[in-house]
């Protein structure tokens, strides 16, 4: 074993592996960026090295070198696949701690890796053959097949760069922001494409390989809960799979790995039509370990980091494919810096309060801390909650409630929209399909602010404009804010409030009363101890955490923030820069401005794209008009609601 490994990754996966090496025995050496500086995984690793860039091969081994280590852990994502960065370690005297670079090499190639695997006798998609294929030639393969057909980057992974297109008219279109997006996030703009299967199920098998010619599988994982074709909800065993199915997919999973001369931890991707789950055909090979790893590891028992540095320094896998045992059922949640309330766009911002659910069942795998600042620079996976029962309904269950008390404030994420998912029908029946959450979107979003969220907002605001209960000086009552008025009926206290994406709205508060908006005063009363209250209120009881302006409740959390309804007046519009104004959704960095001022647009029509966390969003044109105003250019970085352009509508123009 390894006396110090370098970690060349970030977050949540670099802490994951720092835990393993702790209880292993072993140093870890960790990297960060200016950005990363006070991050928990340099708190936590032994040692910890600054360097300007995580995709840097040049900076990750310099570091391996001033660290001592022997051998290089690359997570996932960033240099995880790069065969270029696995061959340095091995030319440099380092051991990465994955497969050789020749495998990262050829399954990093989807067109080459399903040649491949179809000559070792693996089922494939259907779809287009040879590399570096032309936009015409695209189209021409795609018109073939058929529509729909699926667009996907050829060196990509992770469901960035890929589009389903089922109108033939806007392939160009789709192959042009294909590219861009595979080009942004791999440095590879080539693509393939293939048929797409309606209502498909994305299942995939779990691989181990030494280097002595030993390959296991360890069952499949179901990831057929998906958006954007990301994963978002992951769980093993999958329901569909029957034993005979199971073994054939991990005997086909087997052979992919070694027809490519694989050593390590990977996983074998299937799509699997639901209704004919023999139908299974391969789709890629991921050369590292997965984000999803952990419902692997509870439902096997093993520690696959572990397994990746017993494997990395020549140890023999000592049990063959009859010594692995699935037991029970885990289920894993995806927390991620996003606003579902706001079309899951990327949020940002500092955390203020955390609580992240561990024991009985429950692991979470996370980067956080209090304090953690959350920007636009990396991708927006912060965490990972997982649950494990001897049966998937106890699993679901456990994992519901541990989302419940998942505490991120400061920054919006997904936890109480993955509650909601995990308690759909389909989801809880095991009816599944890598459409269903896109389809149901819209039954698992609260397009409005909860009323009670308002009231405790006001509630906490009245408290503070209050004297403190303890205070051994006199008060003056006239000076008071409580609304006490001599002789009379106490007055109305207004706190004008807004949420980011609704209108701003007043509440009123009077004694043991509150008026939300224009609804009538109902009692009201609020109790707190430090960063949790308890808002009694119409009749209900509703618990919460609370930090600065943000109040958080069974997963979900609200920024509250103050409004002043007098300069919102004076500056003639409500929202910031007035109605023509197109303001940035997210914080980020502008990659594409199609338009210049005098430009005459019209609505719809794409104007700009700005791009955060991996992920592109297309800023469009709000009516017909002319371009009056363009305060941004290509490489710009912008926060959120930071005006970009002003179309003034054709009328006034």
């Amino acid at each position: 074993m390894f006396d110090t490994v370098l970690i060349a990754n970030r977050g949540e996966i670099a802490v994951r592996v720092i835990r393993t090496l702790r209880r292993l025995g072993v140093r870890s050496a960790a990297v960060f960026s200016d950005a990363d500086a006070d991050a928990r995984h340099v708190r936590e690793a032994d040692t910890a090295v600054r360097i300007e860039n995580y995709l840097s091969i040049d900076e990750q081994l310099r570091a391996a070198a001033r660290t001592g280590a022997q051998a290089v852990h690359p997570g996932y994502g960033f240099l995880a696949e790069n065969a270029a960065f696995a061959q340095a370690c091995t030319d440099a005297g380092l051991v990465f701690i994955g497969p050789p670079a020749s495998a990262i090499q050829l399954m990093g190639d989807k067109i080459r890796a399903k040649a491949t695997v179809l000559e070792a006798g693996v089922p494939v998609v259907p779809g287009s053959s040879g590399s570096g294929l032309t936009d015409t030639q695209l189209i021409g393969e795609a018109q073939k097949i058929g529509m729909p057909v699926l667009l996907k980057p050829s060196a990509g992974g992770g469901g960035k760069g890929m589009r389903l297109v089922r109108d033939e008219t806007q392939l160009g279109d789709e192959i042009a922001a294909a590219r861009r997006e595979a080009r942004g996030s791999f440095g590879d703009d080539t693509l393939l494409v293939e048929r797409w299967i309606d209502r498909p199920r994305h299942i995939e098998i779990q691989v181990l390989a030494d280097a002595h010619g030993n390959v296991v599988h360890l069952g499949e994982r179901e990831c057929s809960l998906q958006r954007r074709h990301q994963k978002v909800i992951e769980e093993a065993p999958s329901v569909l799979l029957d034993e005979a199915t199971r073994a054939a997919m991990g005997e086909a999973a087997v052979q992919a790995t070694r027809s490519c001369g694989y050593v390590g931890a990977g996983t074998v991707e299937f799509i699997v039509p639901g209704a004919d789950p023999s139908a299974y055909c391969f789709m890629e090979m991921n050369t590292r370990l997965q984000v999803e790893h952990p419902v692997t590891e509870l439902i096997t028992g093993l520690d696959l980091v572990e397994w990746q540095l017993r494997v990395a320094s020549g140890e023999h896998l000592p049990f063959g494919q009859e010594g692995v045992t699935l037991t029970g059922h885990a289920v894993e949640a995806r927390i991620c810096a996003e606003d579902p309330a706001r079309g899951f766009l990327p949020s940002g911002g500092t955390v203020l309060s955390l609580h992240e659910p561990q024991g009985d069942g429950v692991r979470t795998d996370s980067g956080l801390a209090e304090g953690t600042e959350i920007g636009s620079l990396y991708d927006p996976m912060l965490s990972k909650v997982i649950a494990y029962g001897p049966d998937r309904a106890t699993a679901l269950r456990k994992l519901r409630a541990a989302l419940a008390g998942t505490v991120t404030l400061g920054v919006a994420t997904n936890a109480g929209f993955l509650r909601r998912l995990l308690a759909h029908p389909e989801v809880v029946s095991g009816v599944l399909d890598t459409g269903l959450v896109e389809r149901e979107v819209g039954s698992l979003i609260s397009p409005d602010v909860p009323p009670e969220v308002y009231a405790a907002a006001a509630l906490l605001r009245q408290a503070a404009l209050l004297p403190p209960s303890d205070a051994t000086t006199w008060t003056d009552p006239f000076s008071a804010a409580d609304g006490w008025r001599l002789g009379g009926e106490p007055a109305w206290t207004t706190h004008h409030l807004r949420v980011p994406g609704h209108e701003p709205l007043a509440v009123r508060v009077r004694g043991g009363e509150v008026r939300v908006g224009d609804a009538a005063a109902v009692p009201a009363r609020l109790v707190t101890d430090g960063g949790r209250g308890v808002l009694h209120w119409d009749g209900a009881t509703h618990s919460f955490h609370h930090a600065g302006a943000w109040l958080g409740r069974d997963g979900d959390s609200w920024h509250v923030a103050d409004h002043d309804p007098v300069a919102a007046a004076l500056s003639g519009s409500a929202g910031a820069g007035g109605t023509g104004a197109l303001t940035a959704p997210m914080p980020g960095t502008v990659t594409v401005v199609k338009v210049a001022t005098g430009d005459e647009v019209t609505a719809g029509q794409s104007l700009l794209v700005v791009e955060a966390m991996k992920m592109e969003h297309v800023i469009t044109a709000p009516h017909d008009g002319t371009v009056t105003e363009i305060d941004v250019t290509p490489g710009s970085t912008v926060a959120m609601d930071q005006v970009l352009a002003v179309v003034t509508p054709r009328e006034e123009s």
